[in-house]
């Protein structure tokens, strides 16, 4: 293993050159802007103060671009971890205190040191356990939750809520405290980012800015949001008729931040840590992946475990909070033209001289506009059509999502994700526990083998074929031996059966006894077992047991071969055409044993 293996700097830092920084800058810049509203932003949903969603853009980037091997990807805050960071650490601190921040510098330390070790042991694998419906509708769920908790900022009213039900009729109870002024500023924030998202850029075309200079402005058009709605403070005294704003922000940077171990503390925390930990990477990841194909680059899954884990950490030991790649300003980034992580180190040096210098600028800003950045974002990440398009093709994956959205709106983030992983796997025994079989025969003049039920084809009079569309499992063992079990009682006068195995990856020790059970019982019945098309691995496997001594039939390469010897006439005959050919409506084979439905082979 390469020491540029795990630091991918020292592979694009060799050909790194005047170009390459100039578009690194420009990027860099664009990002910069962009990215301090949408710090304050996301720290104040997470419930922090908003110096710390600067703190945790600074430290994070630059470990990211050490480590990180997507050339474009941007970390810092985002939407999902910030409420789920709010949820975990109100659980053991109230808001405002020294203890809420320690929660989330806490949890940014553990989520982080999660990450890493998953890296170390190449355990990126484990993010496959959240299927995509079930990710798409926590993503949904989780956007539709943070939009309503955004709500209160632009009406400005105090409410609070642990699920959609409570903060609604929380912000209900309180509309008769509802502040004018800050509807005023909100509401029109709001109106005009949703129309910027698609009506900025040809307006900006019409003016003959270039196709890449528009939609970068376009995406920028929060900043231009906020920075009005702090003029617009100032101008008409709005701070004074109760338009709430951001205040002070201490200048500076952060400082080493080592929290106080406490067993209690860091135990209570490890359960939502892990969560965050798996989001994050999940969120990231995609993000990364779909990057890197737009320009023909790789990302390597498990390194970036280990390069979000570090940017964790580094939030985490700088004050922040939890950190990850985030879909907006990544795709600004790759939008602005950046060619290499530097792209984000120079973004951080960017935050950090804002963290020094500009930090009175922010005082004006009002909360309802950075609500309002916040709700247009979130709002952009509900995709309520995927449900729709789901029910059509798969129920099971249409009840998942379904099932994921609804607990995560009515139980909280952490219940919504927990049950997505359980459903995930949930489905995945389901599936697998009933995979699909089919009795196949020959297709006439040809050597090719399909389902009965599908296709007219020639089936010897003596044998059965059956082919096994799935891993033979612990799962499924038993469900393969009630299987051929029914067909040898229904069809009396079968002498051979073939157990033809091209969709078998894989046999664990179940599904070996199952195999070696159907031997022995077909054998005692006077039946010879064979097996067709089996994979060089899974036969490496049998080949270090007593299996293949023991089987009383043969081993074929192929399905075509296990005919011409079992049954020469029969094969020589579907080559010419001359045989027998079923009908598919017919049913001539027993297939009611085979699933309990016929799919499609």
């Amino acid at each position: 293993m390469r020491l540029s293996d795990h630091l991918p700097i020292l592979q694009w830092g060799r050909t790194y050159n005047g170009g390459t920084f100039a578009n690194d800058m420009v990027a860099a810049v664009i990002v910069t802007v962009m990215l301090i509203p949408q710090s304050l932003a996301y720290a104040m949903l997470a419930g922090l103060p908003p110096q710390v969603g600067l703190y945790a853009s600074i430290l994070p980037l630059i470990v990211y671009a050490i480590f990180g091997t997507s050339r474009t990807m941007a970390v810092g805050p985002v939407a999902i971890l910030s409420l789920m960071t709010a949820v975990a650490a109100g659980k053991v601190a109230e808001q405002g205190t020294p203890e809420y921040l320690t929660a989330a510098i806490i949890l940014a330390i553990i989520s982080g040191l999660m990450l890493v070790v998953m890296g170390i042991f190449r355990l990126g694998f484990l993010a496959n356990f959240l299927s995509h419906p079930v990710v798409s509708g926590f993503v949904t769920a989780t956007g539709i939750l943070i939009a309503v908790s955004q709500l209160k900022y632009l009406l400005g009213v105090q409410a609070s809520g642990h699920n959609i039900i409570e903060t609604l009729a929380s912000i209900i109870s309180h509309l008769g405290d509802v502040n004018w002024y800050t509807v005023a500023v909100g509401a029109p924030a709001v109106a005009f980012l949703f129309w910027a998202r698609k009506g900025l850029k040809p307006l900006l075309l019409a003016l003959g800015l270039k196709e890449n200079i528009a939609g970068t402005l376009a995406r920028s058009g929060p900043v231009l949001a906020v920075a009005l709605g702090g003029v617009a403070v100032v101008a008409f005294g709005l701070e004074a008729k109760g338009v709430q704003i951001v205040g002070d922000i201490p200048k500076g940077l952060p400082g080493l931040t080592v929290p106080e171990f406490d067993p209690g503390l860091w135990q209570s925390l490890l359960g939502s840590s892990a969560l965050i930990a798996m989001i994050s990477f999940i969120e990231s990841v995609s993000m990364a992946q779909t990057l890197a194909a737009r320009r023909r680059q790789r990302i390597d899954p498990d390194q970036e475990l280990i390069a979000l884990g570090a940017s964790s950490l580094a939030a985490g030991f700088s004050g922040g909070y939890p950190v990850t790649g985030g879909f907006a300003r990544s795709a600004v980034n790759f939008d602005a033209g950046a060619e290499t992580p530097a792209a984000g180190a120079f973004t951080a040096v960017g935050i950090a001289l804002a963290a020094l210098f500009l930090t009175p600028l922010l005082y004006n800003l009002p909360q309802a506009v950075l609500a309002a950045t916040v709700i247009v974002a979130v709002l952009g990440l509900v995709d309520l059509k995927k449900l729709a398009h789901t029910l059509s093709y798969s129920k099971r994956d249409f009840a998942a999502m379904l099932g994921t959205i609804l607990v995560t709106l009515l139980a909280g983030v952490e219940l919504g994700v927990t049950t997505g992983i359980i459903v995930s796997i949930g489905l995945h025994l389901y599936v697998t526990s009933k995979p699909h079989f089919a009795i196949v025969g020959q297709v006439p003049g040809t050597h090719h083998f399909r389902n009965v039920n599908r296709h007219a084809v020639v089936i010897p009079k003596h044998i059965v074929t059956i082919r096994i569309d799935e891993s033979l499992y612990f799962a499924n063992a038993r469900f393969l031996e009630d299987t051929v079990y029914c067909v040898l009682g229904n069809r009396p006068d079968v002498e051979h059966i073939v157990l033809m195995c091209p969709a078998v990856n894989h046999i664990d020790v179940s599904g070996l006894e199952s195999l070696e059970a159907i031997n022995r019982r077909l054998k005692d019945a006077g039946v010879t077992l064979h097996l067709s098309e089996v994979k060089g691995p899974v036969m490496d496997r049998l080949k270090r047991t007593h299996f293949l001594e023991e089987l009383t039939g043969n081993v074929y390469l192929n399905q075509f071969d296990a005919i011409v010897d079992l049954d020469y006439d029969c094969a020589k005959s579907a080559i010419e055409k001359t045989g027998e050919v079923t009908d598919p409506a017919s049913d001539p084979c027993p297939s009611q044993c085979i699933a309990g439905v016929r799919e499609m082979s």
